[in-house]
C-alpha cells in the first residue's frame, strides 16, 4: 500500500482554528465549529456569501494555513505583528496544527464530516497589508496557505483531526 506522506506523522493533524469574516475587509473572527457547504464554502464567511474582495476574479471557497506557516511568519513579521498572526490575522480560515499547508497538495482530506480537495497556493497580497497592516503580506510570503474547495458538506469543530483520503 503507498504512503499518502512522504514521511512518518508521529502526531494526528489537528484542526488548532476556525476564523471566518461576514464581509470583505471585516475582522476575522475565530468560532468553535462552522459548516461547509459543499460547493461554495464556509456557512457565515464572505466567500461562500459571495462578499469577499477577491470574489470577482481569484476567489477560494476556503483558505488553511499550517501552524508550522504561521510559525515561520511570526520570525518574518514585524515585531508589532507577531502575536496578531495567532489570531486569526492571516485572514486564512482553517487552522492545521503541525503542517506546513504546501504537504496538502493533490490531496483529499476530511475534517470533521466535510472533505475537501487542495486547489491552488494562496500567496498573500497587498490587500492584506491595507486591512491588517503593514509587514503580514512580507512577513506570510509565499508559503501563507492554500486554497481548498469543499467536495461534501459537513461540520467541522476545533479540534478536529485531519483524515488523509487521497490523491486528488
Amino acid at each position: 500500500m503507498k504512503r499518502l506522506w512522504p514521511f512518518t506523522r508521529p502526531q494526528p493533524l489537528v484542526l488548532t482554528g476556525i476564523y471566518l469574516a461576514p464581509r470583505a475587509g471585516e475582522a476575522m473572527h475565530a468560532v468553535e465549529f462552522a459548516d461547509a457547504i459543499g460547493g461554495l464554502g464556509l456557512s457565515g464567511d464572505r466567500y461562500c456569501e459571495n462578499r469577499g474582495f477577491w470574489k470577482a476574479t481569484d476567489a477560494c471557497q476556503v483558505t488553511l494555513i499550517g501552524s508550522r506557516d504561521i510559525v515561520r511568519s511570526r520570525r518574518r513579521a514585524p515585531e508589532n505583528q507577531r502575536e496578531r498572526l495567532l489570531h486569526g490575522h492571516h485572514r486564512r480560515n482553517l487552522v492545521v496544527g503541525g503542517l506546513h499547508a504546501q504537504m496538502l497538495e493533490n490531496m483529499r482530506f476530511r475534517i470533521g464530516s466535510a472533505v475537501f480537495v487542495y486547489r491552488k497556493p494562496r500567496p498573500p497580497c497587498g490587500y492584506l497589508d491595507r486591512i491588517e497592516g503593514t509587514g503580514l503580506c512580507r512577513a506570510l510570503g509565499r508559503q501563507s496557505g492554500i486554497c481548498i474547495e469543499v467536495l461534501e458538506s459537513g461540520r467541522l469543530t476545533v479540534g478536529d483531526t485531519i483524515e488523509l483520503i487521497g490523491p486528488r
